[in-house]
């Protein structure tokens, strides 16, 4: 009988320790290393709360001197909430932020965590630079500059166009998750204000796959840019072991997976992100009880040259 080679058993030893690894690490309510920061029941919570109140929580690693799991390399990022550095956001008010993704790491586009406070008010993005805005916790008040006023709740979001005067100002605590990229136009195709939340959004057919998909911008050419929110059932994972042209910024929204990156495996749970170059293998599966939901930037509708 045919024996293994060094790699197979190498590679079958990886991924027994690492799945060892997460049944130990987790149990019925997630991650469990320390006692949740907030003990309600979790089905009475708000949408997306996690996001903001992570299982393992900054406060959870404290006594851990020295200690992140967060892991920067060439090809991929991936940055937990313990990690997260939140400075005042230039030429917002009252406003403080946290940048998850530069061009400094080898991306085209910025994502960004906004943490927005009583009276607070946005900036405009530089010049020619289109932003996409994502409310996870709290609610904002969208103003463009013909005086249309659009009230964005939690799972709500809206598309600026490059060069589009706006405001986006709170009265209360509140969170966004925030794209920004330079606009690379196409002649005869324009763009437009665009404001939707998840829910109104249809279910899109996804063959050879299991997980529910949906789009939040449309798919015509005059987008350079594409938000997707996928939904995974515990257990369901991706079919396909992606390596594609498309860079990727992603923020898991609910529950709790496993992401392959590169040669790297690594726990996930609500209020984490990820940076994917292009190309990099990329792979997701759904683990716990509960279903998990990202939300993810995919550049679209650009010959790569």
């Amino acid at each position: 009988m045919q024996s293994f080679s060094t790699f197979s058993y190498l590679s079958f030893f990886f991924l027994f320790t690492t799945l060892s690894f997460v049944k130990t690490v987790l149990t019925q309510d997630g991650f469990c290393s320390a006692p949740l920061r907030i003990d309600a029941d979790s089905n009475s919570q708000p949408l997306y709360w996690k996001v903001t109140n992570p299982t393992l929580s900054p406060s959870h690693l404290q006594d851990l001197p020295g200690f992140t799991r967060s892991v920067y390399k060439k090809d991929h990022a991936f940055i937990t909430p313990e990690s997260q550095v939140f400075s005042p956001l230039p030429d917002w008010t009252n406003t403080l932020g946290a940048y998850l993704i530069t061009p400094a790491i080898g991306s085209h586009f910025v994502m960004y965590l906004a943490k927005m406070q009583e009276n607070s008010k946005s900036g405009l993005p530089p010049s020619d630079v289109e932003r996409f805005i994502f409310v996870v916790h709290g609610s904002a008040v969208l103003t463009n500059i013909s005086g249309n006023v659009h009230k964005l709740k939690v799972d709500s979001y809206a598309y600026l166009p490059p060069n589009l005067d706006h405001t986006v100002e709170t009265d209360a605590a509140a969170t966004l998750v925030v794209f920004e990229r330079r606009y690379s136009g196409l002649e005869n195709h324009v763009t437009e204000q665009i404001v939707g939340s998840t829910d109104k959004q249809p279910l899109l057919e996804t063959p050879g796959e299991i997980f529910e998909l949906r789009k939040l911008l449309p798919t015509s050419l005059a987008y350079d840019f594409n938000i997707h929110i996928m939904d995974f059932q515990p257990g369901e994972f991706l079919n396909v072991k992606e390596v594609h042209y498309n860079q990727h910024g992603l923020l898991l929204l609910e529950g709790q997976g496993i992401y392959r990156l590169s040669d790297s495996w690594y726990p996930i749970q609500a209020g984490d992100a990820i940076w994917m170059a292009p190309f990099v293998p990329q792979w997701y599966a759904a683990l716990g009880k509960t279903r998990s939901r990202y939300l993810i930037y995919k550049d679209v509708n650009r010959n790569p040259l």
